[in-house]
């Protein structure tokens, strides 16, 4: 086998890895509490196959514009979707953070973006982008693929709304990144996104005490 089959043999093998099988394994097999770990040691091995991909560099991530229309736009349609949602699903849990327990929605605010937003966007947009990018045909296919694998990587909590969340937003994410090329904007977006759900309440679904409701 030449080099180049052999080099893209070795990313198809590592891309299945990391973003079909432990997805699916942290479905099936592993129970909640291993979440936080397995993302933890998905960010530690990304962290190292990025510094380890040709012609990527660090400095690229600050980099880019910020579009603020669609920002804004998005996070008004997040806020709506939120306050909707919780109150269809979950009446009693609207605002309830804030106005219950806020101490714990002001440590969420502080933490989510970076022990999880930050973490998923390095994995989802620069290493899927940047180092498995070249399997795909196209960048509009690749955005697609990226946003069903995003949803993929929320199985875990066996809800299809959160599926459906997760896909859009990871489709936006990925745009922002890979059209865009703005990975501030995708995470900006993805921090802020979920600061609101966790704040209007239908962020319980996405609490790891969720999984398997």
């Amino acid at each position: 086998m030449d080099p180049a089959r052999r080099r893209r043999l070795r990313l198809v093998i590592e891309f299945s890895a990391l973003f079909v099988g432990v997805p699916l394994t942290l479905a099936f097999l592993l129970p909640p509490t291993a979440m936080f770990t397995v993302l933890g040691v998905m960010t530690g091995v990304g962290i190292l196959l990025l510094h380890r991909t040709p012609g990527f560099d660090w400095a690229e991530l600050l980099r880019g514009p910020v579009p603020w229309p669609v920002l804004l736009a998005a996070l008004a349609l997040t806020a709506a979707v939120g306050v909707a949602g919780t109150l269809a699903l979950f009446p009693h849990m609207l605002f309830f953070l804030p106005k219950q327990q806020p101490s714990l929605w002001l440590m969420i605010l502080v933490l989510y973006p970076l022990l999880s937003a930050l973490p998923q966007e390095l994995l989802f947009r620069p290493l899927f982008f940047r180092r498995y990018g070249q399997l795909f045909p196209s960048v509009r296919i690749a955005v697609w693929a990226n946003a069903l694998l995003f949803s993929v990587a929320h199985l875990m909590y066996a809800d299809p709304l959160v599926m459906g969340i997760t896909f859009a937003g990871g489709w936006l994410f990925g745009w922002l990144y890979a059209v865009r090329g703005s990975f501030g904007a995708a995470l900006l977006l993805h921090a802020v996104a979920g600061q609101i759900l966790f704040t209007t309440g239908l962020g319980i679904l996405f609490y790891s005490g969720a999984v398997g409701r």
